[in-house]
């Protein structure tokens, strides 16, 4: 039998390269085309036999596809697209295509929100997975629970992380809109993405529309405690339960932090539903756990069920991910790159590891981050931290002064509020810095939602190179 032949075009990003994983389970033939595509993912889709070709160009799309998926990231002038347009060859977003072969005759269970998507979509799809119920799965990271970010799952569920992003060159709408949720779980709405979205009032018309779709059947999960949150899904159609430490149905009690995690209970409607132990830390894992809970008890887990799943839960790669440890210090890595994200993440490594001496090495890379739009809210999310080193912004060349981020400025506000503080361009100068100056007991945070140069191994190399070298007593 003659299988559907799909191609991606951009299939190296993370959410394509996952895309194409689902449709080489489904019985696709998978091929696509990038740039250079580097380990793990070109190695993972180079096991699976899939074929991909490094450019782009009208020739890959002979013979010509059942389907064409056209990544988010691939605009107007690339050879493919536009050999695609001038054929009128059959084509789809990424987005549209998982609605199409993967969401339809499931109940989708969306996560959405400005923080912590990636990790409350792994822990949900644990906690089901735990309990036997098979679910599909997409997430937007890597799951230390599965092999892979992505599984078709047999149960009635696919859970999919839901993102604010826009679809394509095509379809400018953010991806959640193509999913169609049964549950969605609503998290901080914040503004974030400078790049397409204006300011806040915008990021909240789109987790409007995200909630208008959701059927009067269907339950929104919303972190009550967000006002921006509760304002976006005020005029849902759906069911709504909220969660949070001060307002919700599922609140937290008895919160309690220490080196293996959090322990507290689950409290709904005032009543104790079930007392949970996470290996993962920082209250906003707690707060996940509870929207986890809320959607979980609705597919018709009970307590225990819950419990057990989160108390397994082993985290997500790149969030407070222990990288190695020379010299008695630890170096820790970690997605953060927003201000809230990096207070909540500090504030973690500071529970998680109380008394030790806090580096917080942030490289500003997102498009939000590098723009000055977070320029007076930095400073205070680095409170947590004992010491500061702030790397140049990543791509500065690409915008032009008056929107950039000012690292320097940045530091001297930072010394304002009495955090020590430094702006060290390059690499080698920030491992340099800290193998000159870091102690035995200390925690380096590393913060970037990119691959920093190899910062993580170059440090933990000249730390234990100065343990080895370092003359005997």
């Amino acid at each position: 039998m003659r299988r559907e032949h799909v191609h991606l075009i951009g299939i190296g990003g993370t959410g394509m390269a996952s895309l194409a994983g689902l449709l080489h389970q489904s019985g696709c033939r998978v091929t696509g085309s990038d740039g250079p595509i580097y380990p793990p993912t070109s190695t993972t889709l180079a096991a699976m036999g899939i074929e991909v070709r490094e450019g782009y160009a009208a020739a890959n799309l002979d013979p010509v596809p059942d389907l064409i998926v056209v990544g988010n990231a691939i605009s107007r002038g690339n050879p493919e697209v536009e050999e695609m347009l001038d054929r009128r060859l059959p084509h789809a977003s990424m987005a549209a295509t998982i609605e199409r072969k993967f969401l339809t005759g499931r109940h989708s269970i969306v996560v959405a929100g400005t923080h912590g998507k990636t990790t409350t979509t792994a822990m949900l799809a644990w906690v089901l997975h735990h309990a036997g119920r098979d679910p599909g799965l997409l997430v937007g990271g890597s799951p230390k629970n599965f092999d892979a970010p992505y599984r078709i799952g047999k149960g009635p569920a696919f859970v999919i992380e839901g993102d604010e992003y826009d679809t394509a060159f095509f379809d400018k709408g953010p991806k959640f809109m193509h999913y169609r949720p049964d549950t969605a779980l609503i998290g901080t709405v914040e503004f974030d993405h400078a790049d397409i979205y204006r300011d806040e009032s915008e990021v909240k018309k789109v987790f409007r529309w995200l909630s208008n779709i959701v059927p009067r059947r269907g339950l929104i999960v919303r972190h009550e405690d967000c006002a921006a949150t509760v304002e976006a899904t005020a005029g849902a159609q759906a069911r709504l339960q909220g969660y949070g430490f001060e307002s919700g149905a599922w609140r937290a009690e008895g919160l309690a932090a220490s080196p293996d995690g959090m322990a507290f209970r689950i409290v709904r409607d005032g009543r104790r539903f079930a007392d949970v132990r996470m290996r993962i830390s920082g209250d906003y894992n707690v707060r996940n756990a509870l929207a986890v809970a809320a959607a979980a008890a609705e597919q018709g887990l009970q307590p225990a069920e819950i419990a057990g799943g989160l108390a397994t839960f082993e985290g997500v790669k790149r969030r407070m991910e222990v990288k190695g440890e020379a010299g008695g210090v630890l170096v820790l890595d970690d997605f953060a790159h927003h201000p809230t994200a990096i207070a909540a993440t500090l504030r973690a490594v500071r529970q998680r590891f109380p008394g030790r001496r806090l580096w917080c090495v942030l490289e500003p890379r997102s498009w939000s981050l590098r723009r000055n739009v977070f320029q007076q809210r930095l400073p205070a999310a680095f409170d947590d931290a004992d010491e500061i080193v702030l790397a140049e912004v990543y791509g500065a060349d690409q915008l032009p002064p008056s929107e950039r981020l000012d690292p320097q400025a940045l530091v001297a506000d930072l010394a304002r509020r009495g955090r020590p503080a430094r702006f060290l361009p390059g690499v080698d100068a920030i491992v340099a810095h800290l193998a000159a100056h870091a102690r035995a007991g200390d925690v380096v945070a590393v913060l970037s939602n990119g691959g920093f140069g190899g910062i993580h191994g170059k440090l933990l190399d000249a730390l234990a190179a100065l343990t080895t070298s370092a003359p005997k007593r």
